[in-house]
């Protein structure tokens, strides 16, 4: 079966150290971090951190996902813009390799399709020769579609460059079940898992994407279909954040474990 992780948008800004002791105590080996709190909603009152100014941090955490058995499945944060210089990337790729991180996650926000290739190519480099993967994330950023975000990894052509697919963003911009079944399989990298009505029920989508996803299994996308398609190699990791639960008072354990309860049993349907 498929390994489990926990993204970051699941514990609203959660400190790294607590982060793992969570992940580890729900049963699940992965996390999705980045290297400083998103600062979109903090209901719990988190201090601030930063693992890309706090070596003692860094060492903390190290040690902690040694203890328990975890690991960095995916770190955020990594984004081609206009006029940005992507080599102040390499110092975050060196963090992530201090702690033992597999992937990245790489998105453009630059719609000019030439600086985003370069773009992508210049890091998936910087992140091929430390042995780091790298995901584009399908309906993030400028690559709105799957035949876009397929085209970019097709262009780059790098061994360690791949498809990150969000579930809420890919069937909410049209994607289909029949599509990814066309891929060859090994074009998908990473997934990060949710549920969401077909039909957005809020005015923002932002709003809902960084607040207010449903459990996996609750909602209406294929989401069984679509895990009966993976390859049992890739990480699928929660990405739920449910703000409304945490008004109401639900702790942050209560929130991610009934995920990974949905998420396990969707996985052991789609392998049935």
């Amino acid at each position: 079966m498929n390994e489990l992780g926990i993204e970051r948008l699941c514990v609203f800004d959660l400190p790294p150290v607590e982060f793992v002791e969570l992940v580890a105590d729900l049963g699940c080996p992965c996390i999705g971090i980045a290297l400083t709190p998103m600062r979109h909603y903090n209901p719990h009152g988190y201090p601030d951190w930063s693992l890309r100014d706090d070596p003692r941090l860094r060492r903390e955490l190290v040690a902690a996902m040694r203890d328990r058995g975890v690991r960095i499945s995916l770190l955020e944060g990594f984004g081609i813009a206009p006029d940005k210089d992507v080599r102040a990337m390499e110092s975050d790729l060196d963090v992530l390799v201090e702690l033992g991180g597999e992937r990245i996650n790489l998105v453009s926000i630059d719609r000019d399709w030439i600086r985003t290739l370069d773009g992508f190519a210049a890091v998936t480099a910087m992140a091929h020769e430390r042995k780091i993967e790298v995901t584009t994330e399908v309906g993030a950023g400028f690559l709105r579609t799957l035949d876009a975000a397929v085209a970019a990894v097709r262009e780059v052509a790098s061994p360690n460059f791949r498809l990150l697919i969000d579930t809420m963003h890919y069937f909410r911009f049209g994607g289909t079940i029949a599509a990814l079944a066309a891929l060859d399989p090994h074009l998908i990298g990473y997934v990060q898992l949710c549920d969401a009505p077909l039909v957005s029920p809020f005015a923002s989508y932002m709003d809902e994407a960084l607040h207010e996803r449903m459990v996996p299994g609750t909602g209406e996308l294929p989401l069984r279909e679509f895990l009966a398609l993976l390859r049992p190699d890739v990480v699928v990791s929660l990405e739920v954040p449910q703000r409304s639960l945490a008004q109401a008072g639900w702790s942050t354990a209560e929130r991610v474990g009934a995920c990974v309860v949905g998420a396990r049993a969707l996985l052991t349907q789609a392998r049935a």
